[in-house]
């Protein structure tokens, strides 16, 4: 089981290292995806897949400097992502801890994992089935946005729910 687990999580990563460096800095409400099938595209998403849930819901939430707490809108996207994820009964996430460039590797790949553990407690807490439910920490290795200010940082703090597993059309 484990080592299916690891399997998919190193398909995950090599998948989305294969995506286009395009600007996918989503915003909490998820407008900012780049999938091709956005707010306003006049494309509908497949049930249950990614551009569905972040069309519906949102797939990121933010939060504050070297804090792993959930502000207002972050709980206000992960009770939308909950009732996404309640209407698609057998889609599974993972939630990426993220940080900005500041800290050592180690204290961030700490950060990430503690940001991506408080959202799917949240979400556990709102009904989601824990087991639908998995975590990783990709510290300050994959940033959203490139660049040393605060505007560029304050998108890298983030956990990011990633669509593993859909219904099969």
């Amino acid at each position: 089981m484990h080592v299916k687990f690891g399997a998919l999580m190193l398909a995950l990563v090599l998948v989305a290292g294969c995506q286009s460096s395009g600007s996918n800095t989503g915003t909490a409400g998820g407008a900012g995806f780049s999938g091709g099938s956005g707010f306003g595209s006049g494309t509908t998403a497949a049930p249950g897949s990614q551009e569905d849930l972040v069309q519906s819901a949102g797939d990121r939430v933010f939060f504050d400097f070297d804090r792993y707490d959930l502000k207002g809108d972050a709980q206000a996207t992960l009770d939308k992502q909950a009732a996404w994820l309640k209407q698609n009964g057998s889609v599974t996430l993972v939630i990426e801890g993220h940080c900005d460039e500041r800290g050592t590797r180690e204290y961030n790949l700490a950060l990430g994992e503690r940001r991506a553990t408080a959202v799917k407690n949240y979400l556990v807490a709102a009904g989601v089935d824990a087991s639908r439910l998995g975590t990783i920490s990709y510290g300050k290795e994959r940033p959203a946005v490139e660049g040393s200010n605060e505007a560029a940082w304050a998108k890298n703090r983030r956990a990011v729910s990633v669509v593993t597993s859909a219904p099969r059309a």
